[in-house]
Formats: structure tokens, sequence, C-alpha cells
């Protein structure tokens, strides 16, 4: 899980953020992103993508994770965001967002995935980054916990839909609260579209 950063370290990069985001595919809210810059040797046993882990399990590492790093950083961009630049623009905006909030600037990115075009800082992709990236697989745990609390703070203010359990993404719970409901104030309507 360190050998991209080490291999960087040695290259002469001081400082390595890993990237990474959280609700590209839900059907409400926003997109979060996150950055994490470790210092070199950092050592997080049980760390991995978020997706492979258990609310509780991302949770404590979440904890460990923002204790231990040099820098660390969760930014957004909101539904309305999202309909606007459509969700690949608006994952890079968060991104962004997210990169240029930390509080040490890292020399390079590592962004998860196979596209960087809009990332306006000096970056790398890594196809299944959060699977062989520790700084990468940090960034998804602290933007999907981020995001999950979001997602269930918001759900006091549009009951009935159970944000709180499905977070927005389109399990047939949501589908069966959006035919009796409709669409609510946070639903991205660009994402609807596809449902008619």
């Amino acid at each position: 899980m360190w050998m991209i950063e080490t291999g960087l370290l040695c290259d002469g990069h001081t400082y390595i953020s890993g990237v990474d985001e959280a609700g590209r595919g839900s059907l409400a809210g926003p997109v979060y992103a996150a950055a994490v810059i470790f210092p070199p040797g950092a050592d997080i046993p049980g760390i991995n993508d978020s997706k492979k882990l258990s609310a509780g399990k991302r949770e404590e590492l979440y904890k460990i994770i923002t204790d231990k790093a040099v820098s660390y950083a969760v930014a957004s961009a909101d539904h309305k965001e999202i309909d606007d630049l459509n969700i690949l623009n608006a994952t890079y905006l968060a991104m962004n967002r997210a990169i240029a909030a930390l509080q040490v600037q890292p020399s390079v990115s590592l962004i998860d995935g196979n596209r960087n075009k809009g990332i306006r800082f000096p970056s790398k992709c890594v196809t299944g980054g959060d699977r062989i990236s520790a700084s990468i697989a940090a960034a998804s745990i602290l933007a999907k916990v981020s995001r999950d609390k979001y997602m269930t703070g918001i759900s006091e203010q549009f009951p009935g839909y159970a944000f709180e359990k499905h977070k927005g993404y389109g399990t047939k719970l949501h589908y069966e609260r959006l035919r009796k409901l409709g669409p609510s104030g946070i639903h991205r309507s660009s994402f609807l579209k596809r449902l008619h």
C-alpha cells in the first residue's frame, strides 16, 4: 500500500497527497472529495478501499488517519454544481477544493482513477488507487465518512426519503420513496432524467 508513495519520495517529492471521492454515483446530495498527506514511514494497519470496510471500521480509521496525517482536507461540490458542470467536472471541483485546503501543499497529488485533466495541481493518475495506495485509500475513507455523516444529517430536513439509510444511492428503497414523494430539494436533476 505504500510502494507508490515510497517511489515518489525516492524521486525527491517531499509531500504527496492521496485524493479520492465519495458519492459520485449517488442520485442525491453532494459529491465529496478528500486529500491526505502522510509523513514518511506512517503505518496504519487495516487501511483499505473504503467500500471494502464496515462503517464501524471506517469511523475507527478516520480518527487514526486524521491523527497521523501531516495535513488533510475534505471538500464537496453540491447537487446544483453537479447539474451545472456534470458529475466528472464537479468531482474535479471537489478534488481541487480539497487539495487547495491542505495546510501543506503537496508536490504531487495521486488521483484515484484514470483521468486527471481537470485537476489544477501537479498530479498523477493511479487506476484502482484506493486498493494500492495508502494515501488514496485514506482519502476514500475520509470522503466516505464525511459524506455519510452529511447525508444522515440532511435526512432530517427531508423526512421520508430515508437518506440516512441509502445515503442517496439508487437502492430499491430510494426508488420507492422517489416514486412516492417525487424529487427532494437535494436530488440531482441531471441524474433523475435517466429514470424516465
